[in-house]
C-alpha cells in the first residue's frame, strides 16, 4: 500500500499547532502535528455535506440567499452549499489559517472540486468570531464546523462560539428567517439546551461520517 506523502504545513496563528496536509493517491489527509489521529480525510465527508445540505434547504428559496462557513477544511461544505444553492447565493468561508485556501486551490481543490473556483464563493481570512460580531443581518444561513464542536480542539479560542455569547452574537448576524447550524463530532446534550434557552427551536440531527449507514455518528444542530 502506498505511503502517505507530505504536502505542506501551516501554523495556526496564535496558537502555534502546527497543520500537515498529506496524500496517498487520491485521498488527502489533514492532521494536527504531534497527534495520532485525522483532524480530517477526504475519504469522510458525508457529515460535512449534510451540514450544508440540511441547512441550505431551509434557505434555498430566500432571495439572494448568503451564507457563511466557518472553517474552509477540505472544501466539502461548501461544494454541498453550493450544490444547493442557486446562481444568486453567495458564500463566504472564514478560514484562519491562509495556507488552506491555497491547498484548496492546488491539489487538495480536487478532493472536493475545486468549489473555490465557483464565481459565488467568497473566502475571508481571517477568524470567523470577529466577522460574525461584524456582521449584523447579514447572513441567511451560519455553518460552522469549528474544531470538534462545542469542545474546541485546535483553539480553545473558539470554544466562545458555543457560548450564551457566542450563540446571541451568531443570531444577531442572521436575516429574518435565518438558521445556524453547528457540527459536532458527538453529542453534547448541554450545548442543546443553551441553544433552547437562547430563544431558538433546535434539531439536533445525528449523521454518518462516511455514507448513510457507514462511519462515525457525528451531530449537526439546527437552530432558528
Amino acid at each position: 500500500m502506498a505511503r502517505f506523502e507530505l504536502l505542506g504545513t501551516a501554523t495556526i496563528p496564535g496558537k502555534g499547532t502546527q497543520l500537515r496536509l498529506l496524500q496517498r493517491n487520491d485521498e488527502f489527509s489533514i492532521k494536527i502535528a504531534g497527534s495520532n489521529g485525522e483532524l480530517m480525510n477526504s475519504r469522510l465527508h458525508g457529515s460535512e455535506d449534510a451540514l450544508a445540505t440540511l441547512a441550505c434547504e431551509r434557505i434555498a428559496e430566500h432571495p439572494a440567499p448568503r451564507v457563511l462557513i466557518g472553517g474552509l477544511g477540505m472544501g466539502f461544505t461548501l461544494a454541498a452549499a453550493l450544490e444547493s444553492l442557486g446562481g444568486t447565493a453567495e458564500v463566504t468561508v472564514a478560514e484562519l489559517v491562509p495556507e488552506v485556501k491555497e491547498w484548496n486551490l492546488g491539489a487538495l481543490g480536487s478532493a472536493a472540486g475545486y468549489p473555490l473556483k465557483d464565481p459565488r464563493a467568497r473566502v475571508h481570512i481571517g477568524d470567523v468570531v470577529q466577522l460574525i460580531k461584524d456582521s449584523p443581518a447579514s447572513y441567511d444561513a451560519i455553518l460552522l464546523d469549528i474544531d470538534n464542536g462545542p469542545e474546541g480542539l485546535t483553539r480553545k479560542e473558539n470554544d466562545w462560539l458555543y457560548t450564551a455569547a457566542g450563540i446571541e452574537a451568531a443570531q444577531a448576524a442572521l436575516r429574518p428567517d435565518g438558521v445556524l447550524a453547528y457540527w459536532s463530532a458527538g453529542q453534547d446534550p448541554t450545548f442543546t439546551e443553551r441553544l433552547k434557552r437562547a430563544g431558538l427551536s433546535v434539531e439536533p440531527v445525528t449523521v454518518r461520517a462516511h455514507r448513510p449507514g457507514k462511519g462515525a455518528r457525528h451531530v449537526i444542530w439546527l437552530a432558528w
